[in-house]
C-alpha cells in the first residue's frame, strides 16, 4: 500500500467523507440510547438526513421505526454508520454487500481493520477512526473544534 503524504490524506479523508456524507438517505447501526449510535442518529437527523434506526431487538428508536438490520431498512438506504462493535460489524458488511450499499462509516472508537480490509476488498467504499459528526455540514460545536485539533495535529 502506498503511504500517503499528510496533504494527501487530508484530500482523500474529505473525498470519502464526502461522498458518504452526500448521501442523504442513511442508516445507523447500532442505535441506543446509551451509546454514541444513538446520538449520531439524532444529529444527522436534526441536521436534515433521511435516517433509519438499526438495532437486531429493539421496536423503535427516538419515535421512528428500528429495523433488525440492513438487510430490512428501506430500498433508498445509500450509506451506514457502524456503531457496533467490530465482531458485530462483520455481519454489517455481509448485509451492506447483499443490499447493495457501497458506503459504510466505521465510528470511531474501536479497531475495525479487519472488517475494513473485508469491506474495501468487496468494492465498498469505508472510513474509520473518524467521527462522521465532525464531516456532516454544518460542523459546529465541539466537533468542529476536534475536526480543528485533528488537522493540526496530523490525524486529519
Amino acid at each position: 500500500m502506498q503511504q500517503l503524504s499528510y496533504s494527501q490524506e487530508v484530500i482523500a479523508v474529505d473525498s470519502r467523507a464526502e461522498n458518504i456524507t452526500a448521501s442523504k438517505h442513511i442508516a445507523v447501526v447500532g442505535v441506543s440510547n446509551r451509546k454514541f449510535g444513538g446520538a449520531i442518529y439524532k444529529e444527522l437527523k436534526k441536521r436534515g438526513y433521511n435516517v433509519y434506526a438499526v438495532h437486531p431487538t429493539m421496536e423503535s428508536f427516538n419515535g421512528d421505526p428500528c429495523y433488525d438490520s440492513l438487510k430490512s431498512v428501506p430500498a433508498d438506504v445509500e450509506a451506514a454508520v457502524v456503531a457496533v462493535s467490530p465482531a458485530s460489524a462483520e455481519k454489517v458488511v455481509d448485509d451492506a454487500l447483499g443490499r447493495g450499499i457501497k458506503r459504510l462509516w466505521f465510528q470511531r472508537g474501536s479497531d475495525f481493520t479487519r472488517v475494513v480490509e473485508k469491506a474495501e476488498a468487496a468494492g465498498i467504499q469505508t472510513i474509520s477512526r473518524k467521527c462522521i459528526l465532525m464531516y456532516t455540514q454544518p460542523v459546529t460545536g465541539i466537533h468542529a473544534f476536534h475536526r480543528f485539533l485533528a488537522r493540526v495535529f496530523g490525524s486529519v
